[in-house]
């Protein structure tokens, strides 16, 4: 804390001059424009499997498709269907005539219709190239949508899916909703500070300098993203947004609550700033630096999405952090005291934040510190038992929370066709040992049919349809069972891959990540503020009670997915991505309680400094932790469930954080405990010189009165 103390100061000396403060100003301008101009384009993959590292089954079949004929192809899946009455022969005229215009379309033969054994749907199959952009496929795809509509017989319905139905409709579910997702937490951020700040014009300040922050840090993200090899996905590049306009505006308002309180004690507004940064700086980059340090436990992770989110956050939080404690210091620099306009913090006048609503909780929690600590954690232990029979991953079908054709087409063929039809499992083995792999595979509880599709001198590939719903328990159960069978056919060498397949794959090593990455942030978070409150109590409790406010909002935010909004599961990402924001970002407003706590407590002891330090940083954290909450509910406008369920969960861990945990859980704690918080640093072997430990803190005193 003293060395970050010492670079605060001088910081704080560097920006807070008028000159000084106009050439940060200019020279953050130019290298962000500079970088802006020369970033380019961000790394992006459009590999199915890019996810899963090279040694996942799932992907070493993907990569022995590739070598055999048409497997360099993905197909988009016609279905036709009548409300379940069977076709007619004026049905099957128009499909067999949509079978020779879509040739126009794809890449190779398309095949004849396979009818349903009662004639009530029919299905074609469109060879389309594996290898395409996103962009190429949902053209190409809307093509086939549009020759199919055209001319067809009143009451027949065709419906495009498969791979390449449902890449497409992911690629434009996305199309502007990342734009969407900024403007609206633009809009969310300038709102929450005009009502923070009550002036016409301070709230642009921050805004403009946390707007320009993440302009920046995109940029930057794609540097690195090329530099590393590492794709960004559209929903990494909305997580980002969120993080760095959430954080980046919580810093944003600790600094400027501790100027304004500045102001009122000294008549240079320059001194006070440096004060202000000084004192604040150090709470900022202890923030900023757990959230980094945390995000790139993700490193460490298996999927490449949670690595990309790892690293792209770090950059976000980094750049947030360095325009909140360069060029925010140096804004409020140029600009005077009217900034604060109508409400114009002049010296002498009375602090509120000692004397107001934050004051008399304070009283609360000190007359009954037991009763406070015992019901906060009823609450949290409550909350956390909606966690009762939660179950993760969602299929395909469950991934949308808008209306895409390509998941009602699989609906409709689930209906009529075996379940598995619209996606086969591939089994690519040595050609030599087709005649036995064959003989496994149909044995195989839970197969539907099996055939051949390509073949090499070396390699054969088996499309495998399951009788189990995609992505259910039971089609997992046979990818596993199948994958024994297989593996046991001599000389076969046999890998079983597939979008089930690569989904089971895929769930596994999220389960992974979250036991190996979730004790790293854990010993992270610890190890910062170790070093930060010089202290082995206080960050063990601090530690304890972010964690318990992750499993209460966990629980709350399950029981509303599952039984209000109708989701099916929480996605294999979700439980990871909420604890590291969740853990990381919460503990933010328990370092800025805690280091004022700690600041008051040299002088005023334990008891009358967490009072103190409750009374003076209630506000702000408070606002801090609206704004932040909302932010992350914003991710709800993207339409995947997964963006929406972790915003739910990380907007109401931060609520619960900021309202219950700092506010009365914290401070209960501290209480019973008194100078113990601190052991076995310098602040728990004396009371301050001058102390008297029954004495009524003045912010208590204030509240009663």
């Amino acid at each position: 804390m003293a060395i970050l103390r010492a670079i605060g100061h001088r910081v704080a000396g560097a920006v807070s001059g008028r000159r000084s403060a106009w050439l940060v100003l200019l020279v953050a301008v130019a290298l962000s424009g500079a970088l802006v101009t020369l970033a380019g384009p961000a790394r992006t993959s459009d590999d199915p499997t890019g996810a899963l590292p090279a040694s996942t089954e799932s992907v070493q079949v993907a990569a022995l498709q590739r070598q055999l004929p048409g497997g360099q192809l993905n197909p988009a899946l016609v279905v036709y269907s009548r409300d379940g009455a069977a076709l007619g022969p004026q049905d099957e005229a128009a499909i067999a005539a949509d079978a020779a215009a879509f040739g126009a379309v794809a890449s190779g033969p398309v095949s004849p219709p396979v009818f349903a054994p009662d004639r009530r749907a029919a299905l074609l199959a469109v060879p389309l190239p594996a290898a395409a952009s996103a962009e190429a496929t949902a053209t190409a795809v809307n093509q086939l949508r549009a020759t199919a509509g055209d001319g067809r017989p009143a009451g027949l319905t065709a419906q495009v899916t498969g791979g390449a139905g449902f890449r497409a409709d992911v690629a434009s579910a996305f199309d502007g909703a990342n734009l969407t997702l900024l403007l609206v937490t633009v809009a969310v951020v300038a709102v929450l500070l005009i009502v923070t700040y009550r002036s016409p014009w301070l709230w642009l300040v921050p805004l403009a300098v946390v707007g320009t922050s993440d302009v920046v840090a995109n940029a930057l993200i794609a540097v690195v993203s090329r530099a590393l090899d590492l794709p960004i996905d559209p929903s990494t590049t909305g997580i980002v947004d969120v993080l760095v306009f959430g954080a980046g505006t919580n810093y944003a308002l600790l600094l400027i609550a501790r100027y304004r309180e500045e102001l009122r004690r000294r008549p240079d507004r320059r001194d006070a700033l440096r004060r202000a940064l000084t004192s604040a700086g150090p709470a900022v980059a202890a923030s900023a630096t757990t959230v980094v340090l945390s995000l790139l436990t993700l490193t460490t992770a298996v999927l490449r999405n949670d690595r990309a989110i790892g690293v792209a956050g770090a950059v976000g939080i980094t750049t947030a952090a360095l325009f909140g404690l360069l060029v925010l210091p140096a804004a409020l620099a140029v600009c005077g005291r009217g900034l604060f306009w109508p409400f114009v913090p002049r010296p002498g006048q009375p602090d509120p934040t000692r004397t107001g609503g934050w004051a008399r909780v304070g009283a609360l929690v000190a007359r009954r510190p037991r009763a406070v600590l015992a019901g906060a954690l009823i609450v949290l232990v409550v909350l956390a038992a909606g966690l009762s029979g939660a179950r993760l991953g969602l299929s395909k079908t469950e991934q949308f929370r808008v209306q895409a054709e390509s998941i009602d087409g699989l609906s409709t063929l689930s209906r009529y066709f075996p379940a598995g039809a619209a996606d086969p499992t591939v089994v690519v083995a040595r050609a030599g040992a087709e005649a036995a792999l064959l003989t496994a595979i149909t044995d195989t509880p839970g197969v539907a049919d099996a055939r051949p599709t390509g073949r090499t001198a070396d390699l054969v590939a088996v499309d495998v349809v399951l009788t189990a719903e995609p992505d259910s328990a039971a089609s997992y159960d046979t990818i596993r069972e199948l994958r024994e069978r297989v593996d046991r056919v001599p000389d076969a060498e046999a890998r079983v891959g597939g979008t089930v397949a690569a989904n089971l794959d895929t769930r596994d090593a999220a389960v992974r990540d979250l036991r190996a990455v979730v004790p790293l942030i854990l010993g992270v978070v610890l190890l910062v503020l170790l070093l930060l409150l010089r202290s082995v109590v206080a960050p063990l409790v601090l530690v304890a009670t972010v964690v318990g406010t992750f499993f209460a909002a966990l629980g709350a935010s399950t029981f509303l997915f599952t039984r209000v909004l109708d989701y099916a599961a929480l996605d294999t990402s979700v439980p990871l991505l909420s604890f590291l924001f969740l853990v990381a970002l919460g503990v933010d407003y328990n370092i800025f309680l805690a280091t004022r706590a700690r600041e008051e407590a040299a002088t005023e002891g334990t008891r009358r400094g967490v009072l103190t330090a409750l009374a003076v940083t209630g506000g702000v954290i408070t606002s801090a932790g609206i704004l932040l909450a909302a932010v992350f509910a914003v991710l709800g406008v993207l339409p995947l469930v997964t963006l929406t369920e972790i915003g739910v969960i990380v907007g109401l861990g931060v609520l619960l954080d900021t309202l219950l945990v700092r506010t009365l859980l914290v401070p209960s704690i501290v209480l019973l405990l008194g100078r113990r918080f601190w052991w076995p640093g310098r602040l728990s072997r004396a009371d301050p010189p001058g102390e008297d430990p029954s004495r009524e803190p003045a912010t208590l005193a204030a509240a009663r009165d």
